[in-house]
């Protein structure tokens, strides 16, 4: 296999059961080396009109299909992106700069959400009520409608997959809006499985922030879900405030790990390195423990543990196998990213290791070393603002009051990590912190059927669970007077 084979031979916009071109073009580039993949054909408001049309008609007649019948076409999919999965994981490594390993590791993720889901459909049920001996009440569930999933440029292949099957299998047609950065896996899945579904029930549309906005705004998209940062979940909810519609967010984070005192060094070392998810994704990971709160019994050991960690990383080519960590997806975020390294310095942080590297596996790519700061006090830009990099605040604490109002004190609250041999002072703080999924002893590992979301500026609803299946349903209660 190699990365031309993997390639899409489609790169238009994949609706009602075919491929048609759209009205605007765009360049799909390799982060790591700058060249040219693809010319991509995105979507204008006109022709998301089009497949929103199409999609609206098709889902009446798959919503009446028995369930079984959709679990069928579903379970069909799910082989297709099995069969197909080391290419589909090579070609996100070429797309998004994350490293082919990692990749393999999203293919996993995948089947087993969508397994789950499968697994789940007959829990799409209503409830009976009691009443008097003359009357009957209960309540059934219904699908949506028609479903758009916008998904980030982070997990373009596992996001496309997993986030498809819950809406498809309550009923629902699905139009999947992939990151213009890296639609490359979304259009191959179409060309794969697409057509396992009738036409119009599955559906890609490639485009940027105006694509998006059109099908948010649309009135027979009944639901709007998005991966991605706060600026562009309110952007979203705007959009799809000129209908009244569901909308599901998982958005930003800046992620506390709290390494107590009675934490044995190498653990919290290799707890902390695992968090900030580098060899996974360099970094851009909404669920990132991007700050490190370390008790200043244990900082200095765990600054040295953590920086000497971070130095032997090895950066690569991420289609290369041997590849460790890879580089940023984009240029404009990689801009960002290098701009915090600035502000971390004026603010008074110092860098124990990190940076741009002397030597990058390519001077095209977006390559920047695992990065480190200490002497981080909490009011600085770099322990509030999500970088959504290779980048690590270390701050210190006394307490567990002083760590809980530091942990709190963000607009955030996604994920977080407590790291102590005392359950009872890692339950308490566990209740205390404001994150809507919480590892004691642990961090990044999802479990499905787990529910995963974000309090506060993180997000609205929960995924990965029966919670996001049922999201894409509306209940209707049914009244039965007896004659």
């Amino acid at each position: 296999m190699t990365e031309q084979s993997c390639l899409p031979k489609n790169t238009g916009v994949f609706y009602n059961g075919e491929f048609k071109n759209g009205d605007s073009l765009f360049l799909s580039r390799n982060p790591a080396t700058g060249e040219e993949i693809a010319e991509i054909s995105g979507a204008s408001p006109a022709i998301v009109d089009k497949v929103v049309e199409h999609a609206s008609k098709a889902q009446l007649s798959w919503s009446g299909l028995d369930i079984r019948e959709r679990v069928a076409c579903v379970r069909k999919f799910i082989r297709q992106i099995e069969e197909h999965g080391s290419e589909l994981a090579l070609l996100d490594a070429i797309d998004s700069g994350n490293p082919y390993k990692g990749m393999q590791i999203d293919v996993k993720i995948s089947l087993a959400v969508m397994d789950l889901f499968a697994g789940l459909a007959t829990e799409i049920k209503g409830t009976s009520f009691p009443g008097s001996k003359d009357c009957v009440n209960f309540s059934v569930r219904e699908p949506l409608g028609v479903v758009t999933r916008i998904v980030p440029f982070n997990h373009p292949m596992m996001f496309t997959c997993i986030k498809s099957v819950a809406p498809l299998i309550a009923g629902n047609a699905v139009i999947i809006k992939p990151s213009e950065h890296t639609p490359l896996s979304a259009l191959r899945i179409a060309e794969l499985a697409g057509n396992l579904f009738p036409p119009g029930i599955f559906n890609v549309v490639n485009g940027g922030r105006d694509t998006g906005s059109a099908l948010s705004k649309h009135p027979k998209v009944r639901s709007v879900s998005l991966v991605g940062s706060v600026p562009t979940g309110k952007a979203i909810l705007a959009d799809a405030s000129t209908a009244i519609k569901s909308v599901l967010l998982e958005l930003g984070g800046k992620n506390p790990l709290i390494v107590c005192p009675d934490t044995d060094v190498d653990f919290a070392v290799a707890t902390a390195v695992k968090g900030m998810n580098l060899t996974w994704t360099a970094g851009q990971s909404c669920g990132s423990t991007s700050r490190l709160l370390v008790h200043e019994s244990l900082y200095a050991d765990v600054v040295e543990g953590v920086t000497e960690a971070f130095r032997q990383l090895k950066l690569g080519i991420p289609s290369h196998l041997q590849t460790e960590m890879g580089c940023l997806t984009t240029g404009p975020h990689f801009e960002k990213v290098k701009e915090y390294l600035t502000i971390g310095f004026e603010e008074g942080a110092k860098m124990t290791t990190g940076g741009i590297p002397d030597q990058s596996p390519n001077p095209e790519g977006y390559f920047i070393r695992p990065t480190v700061f200490t002497d981080v006090d909490p009011s600085m830009r770099i322990a509030n603002e999500e970088i959504f990099g290779p980048v690590l605040s270390v701050i210190p604490w006394k307490s567990d009051e002083q760590v809980m109002e530091i942990a709190n004190s963000v607009d955030y609250g996604l994920t977080a990590g407590i790291l102590s041999d005392d359950i009872n002072r890692a339950l308490r703080m566990s209740r205390e912190i404001q994150a809507g999924y919480v590892w004691i002893n642990n961090s990044s590992d999802h479990y499905p059927g787990v529910p995963f979301g974000g309090y506060k500026d993180s997000g609205l609803g929960r995924e990965e669970s029966l919670e996001e299946l049922l999201a894409f349903t509306q209940v209707k209660a049914i009244n039965i007077q007896l004659r």
